[in-house]
This record gives C-alpha cells, structure tokens and sequence, in this order.
C-alpha cells in the first residue's frame, strides 16, 4: 500500500512539474518581441471556404485541362518567396515540403499530406511512402564536391545536401472545367498540384523534355482538397498591404495566379502540346484551348 502511494505521488510530482514547464514556455513566448503592430492568431484557425455540392446529373458539359505556373513571373513571385522560411511565411514549395514529409526531413516520418508518384499518369492511385524518394528527386543526397581546407589544399570530398527548392520553378496544376446547370455558371475545380525542378545537368544527353543540358522533372502530386487546410493557415505576401495578406488556398481558389494551358483531356493517352507541337504554334494552341471553354459558355446564352 505504501509504495503504491509513493508511486502515486510520484506521479502527482512530474505531472505538476510539466505544467509548470510548459507554462513557463508559455510565459516566455509571450514576452518575445512582436515584429509588427499585434500578434497574429486568426490565420492559425482559419478553414478554408467549402466547395458547393456538385450531382452528376447537374454537369451537363466538363473539360479537363492541365496548366503550368511559371513561379518566374512577376504575378506569380509570391509563390516562390521567401527561399527560407521568415515572418511566419513560407514559399509554396516548402510550405508543401511541410506537409509532406513534416518539420524534420530526414527523420523517417512522413507528414499529414499524401504525394502520390508522377509516373502513374497523375490519377493520384500511387502514394510514396518513402521519404528519401520524395527528397531525393529534389536533388537532396551526398554529392562530390572539392572542399578548400586550411592550409589552402583542396580535395574531393562527399558532401551531404538537402532538397534543392529553389531549383522548383514551376507548378503544374490538374483542374476541371464545368458547367452545372444547377447554378447555371462554368466553374472551375482544382483537382491536384505538382511541383517541376527544372535545374542543369552536364551530363545528361539525349532525353525528352532536354534542351541544352536542362532537365524538367515533375517532384510528386498532392490532392488539392486534402492541402486545402494547410494553405488556408498560410499566408502570402501581398505587396499592397501587410494587414490584408492572402492565404495559399485564396490565391488558387480566387485564381491569382498566371498560368498557361500545357495539355488538355484527349484520346492520344492525354497527350501535351509539347509533344505534337512547338514554338508559336504551341502558344497558339493553348490560347485555342482556353477560348474553347470561354466561347463554350458565351454560346449558351442568347440576346
């Protein structure tokens, strides 16, 4: 009887201990220096807007479009910055990095959000469980660099490095156009995002996709719903106003971005334009295929 009541005060002790830790580093928080006129809580609980109830019976007309955002544009800057994480802002990349594979690369665990392979045609039907393969075609790995030491030699050595997100220059988007005669409009729905390294590689030669010695590798798919909480407590940059920043999920719900079409829905294994046409021509097609879903809507109604 009397050991079970040390061990039961023993555990009163630790109990009341870590909650006195924990309120001390609450405490300690709350003293840290605010960078900016208040602390911002509301973006930490925001959910995204739901989407409206779609029937099958109410889409009488749909396409299936996928688009590149080139984060190169001036438009589409906010999705690339920051390169590191700063003010509580992360650059699209590593924000999906996150949620991937977690706050800890490397650890072994894998994050809350699914990425599914880019070789299985983009139906999000493989998911990759391995943490070093998702890292690993971010260019993370041991490379062979020449290391200066101190007495001015130099030398070949393995140097391990992390995922290259900066080398992450575009975003590929799977979405599908609609029309549900239920809210009589054309609407929109992004089905997916896929991340593209696009980096220089001297020894690579003779692949598709290659010119001049630069590669384009498509990173992993996510499910856009399921990242739909995780961009909408997360904010971007907006170059108008600090105190009315954006979060991720308003950006590609509202559709602030540039992008142009890259492939639509088609009986040749759903094909890119790349691969049938180049150049001008290329640029024309995706204007054809953009104004074929506008005029699709305006030939509906009559004046």
């Amino acid at each position: 009887m009397r050991k079970q009541l040390f061990l039961l005060m023993i555990f009163c002790f630790v109990g009341v201990l870590a909650v006195d830790l924990r309120a001390q580093d609450a405490i300690a928080e709350d003293n840290l220096p605010i960078d900016g006129l208040f602390e911002r809580k509301h973006v930490k609980n925001r959910k995204p807007i739901p989407y409206p109830s779609i029937r099958e019976a109410d889409v009488l007309w749909s396409k299936k479009v996928w688009r590149i955002i080139d984060l190169r544009e001036k438009m589409n800057l906010p999705l690339y910055y920051p390169t590191t994480p700063m003010d509580g802002r992360y650059s699209l990349i590593d924000l999906l990095l996150k949620g991937v594979v977690g706050d800890n690369p490397n650890d072994g665990k894998l994050g809350s959000i699914t990425a599914y392979s880019p070789d299985a045609n983009d139906e999000f039907k493989v998911p990759m469980t391995d943490e070093s393969e998702i890292l690993k075609r971010l260019g993370a790995g041991v490379e062979k660099r020449m290391v200066t030491k101190a007495d001015g030699s130099q030398s070949e050595e393995d140097i391990v490095v992390g995922p290259k997100t900066l080398e992450v220059k575009q975003v590929m988007v799977k979405e599908m156009w609609y029309f549900d005669r239920n809210y009589s409009r054309l609407d929109v729905r992004i089905l997916g995002l896929c991340p593209i390294r696009e980096y220089v590689d001297e020894n690579f030669q003779g692949a598709d996709g290659i010119e001049g010695g630069v590669v384009k590798t498509l990173v992993f798919w996510v499910y856009f719903p399921e990242v739909r909480d995780l961009f909408a407590q997360h904010e971007v940059f907006n170059p108008r106003n600090d105190a009315q920043r954006r979060s991720f999920d308003d950006i590609f719900i509202k559709r602030y971005f540039g992008s142009y079409v890259a492939k639509e829905a088609n009986v040749y294994d759903n094909r890119g334009i790349q691969e049938y046409t180049v150049g001008k021509e290329a640029i024309l097609e995706s204007k054809r295929i953009e104004n074929e879903i506008f005029e699709w809507e305006q030939d509906l109604w009559e004046f």
